[in-house]
């Protein structure tokens, strides 16, 4: 992108500089060359485009480090394409894509299939993750160097964990000689095998099988004493439970180099959200009790949640429109991400300065991206928000392929209004 662009009269929010002030974002040829109160000290370059951002908080383009989609293999769901344009139109500007797709990504060919499909066909900045195990059966390790080499940001096993825990130490090991991040799901194999709800009450109300705490929390457990042993760089997906950020705390006081995410779904949905079965609520890990999304909202707050993902998991009428115990799990998220969390900011519940470095600043510093940051010579990735900005979900409306959200018909109060991409917009409200 070439030409001189800057977004004037911005609050600038940058997470990577602890920086909070009124300012501007001076880009050129798609770089950062100054932000903040100092760029609006400079004035604007002759020639220069001028984006009027008074009343707009300006960040660094969100980060989502757990996205599905269905290229190659169930493009019906998603593409690569149509995930991109979600993306941008909920300020995502860099994503992680997760490799369970068919064919698995678990060679050298497919993450190049990905990256080509991303340069011709995407508006945002697509990062492959390759498979842990080939085929994700957890039985035999991929070539982590190759694969690294090729471009993939990290290993994981997608939906499924990795039950066999010799096998998990070789993994642990061998990725740590690439310094390179395992990232997985933890759900054990026997407890709650049946189930398809948070165990409790409202689940025997429902009369549905339940999943309890432990299935998440044994092999969490598990992951981050085998983490220790090996010294290898361990990143849990996904969290929903009190006892797992505890987990968190004590393996890291115990010197461990992990980290952990959590679903926009379980720091502002809960169990009841399910009502009368309702099969996009549907979710993996399941939506816990409110008293457990409150203390993972303050885990979140005090920093012992790193990161929050969409766990974007697009599912057609196929998959979805089944009774709940027979619906897929997952739901599509990418357009309602930041939305969502600014629910938290608004409550009062998280420093506005801790949401976007969860949501950005980071998610890049723990997968190695070039992104998360408004700093001088960094890529312009910039996200302009309106805190106030009203927003009824129609799921029609909503640019993904599948429209699975948990979030139809809800009521937001702030949204992106414009995404920028290596100083291109990519995704304007139009308002």
């Amino acid at each position: 992108m070439t030409g001189t662009v800057v977004f004037r009269n911005a609050r600038v929010l940058d997470p990577s500089r602890n920086m909070d002030e009124v300012g501007s974002i001076i880009v050129q040829d798609g770089v950062i060359v100054a932000s903040g109160r100092d760029a609006a000290n400079q004035g604007s370059p002759e020639g220069a485009s001028i984006v009027e951002c008074s009343g707009l908080l300006a960040v660094p383009g969100l980060v989502d480090a757990r996205v599905f989609t269905g290229e190659p293999g169930a493009e019906h769901r998603e593409t690569i394409a149509s995930a991109s344009r979600a993306a941008a139109a909920g300020g995502v500007t860099s994503f992680i894509m997760m490799p369970d797709t068919d064919p698995v990504i678990d060679d050298i060919a497919l993450v190049e299939f990905v990256q080509k499909t991303a340069r011709d066909k995407a508006d945002v900045h697509i990062y492959p993750a390759a498979a842990l195990t080939r085929g994700l059966k957890g039985a035999e390790m991929t070539e982590f160097g190759l694969l690294q080499a090729a471009g993939a940001v990290c290993f994981t096993n997608g939906r499924e964990p990795v039950y066999d825990s010799q096998m998990l130490r070789r993994a642990m090991t061998y990725a740590r000689e690439f310094d390179a991040v395992v990232a997985l799901e933890t759900r054990d194999r026997y407890l709650g095998a049946n189930g398809v709800m948070n165990e409790g009450l409202f689940a025997s109300w429902l009369g549905l099988p339940g999943i309890p705490k432990e299935a998440e929390i044994l092999p969490l457990e598990r992951d981050l004493r085998i983490a220790g042993l090996t010294k290898a760089r361990y990143h849990a997906a996904k969290i929903s439970v009190p006892e797992s950020a505890e987990a968190m705390r004590t393996a890291r006081a115990r010197g461990a180099n992990v980290t952990c995410g959590i679903s926009i779904n379980h720091l502002t949905l809960n169990e009841n959200d399910i009502g009368e079965y309702r099969t996009f609520f549907k979710l993996s890990p399941p939506l816990r009790a409110e008293d457990d999304r409150k203390a993972m909202v303050d885990a979140l707050a005090d920093g012992t949640i790193d990161i929050i993902v969409s766990s974007h998991d697009p599912q057609d009428v196929d998959t979805k429109r089944l009774p709940f115990a027979d619906a897929a799990d997952g739901a599509v998220g990418l357009e309602t991400l930041l939305s969502a969390a600014l629910r938290l900011h608004h409550s009062g519940d998280v420093p506005l300065m801790r949401l976007i470095d969860a949501l950005s600043t980071r998610p890049a510093a723990i997968f190695g991206l070039e992104a998360g940051t408004l700093k001088p010579g960094a890529r312009a990735d910039i996200t302009l928000i309106d805190l106030d900005e009203p927003w009824f979900v129609a799921k029609d409306q909503l640019l993904s392929r599948s429209k699975n959200t948990p979030f139809e018909d809800a009521r937001f109060s702030g949204r992106a209004v414009e995404t920028w991409v290596s100083g291109r917009r990519v995704f304007s409200l139009g308002r």
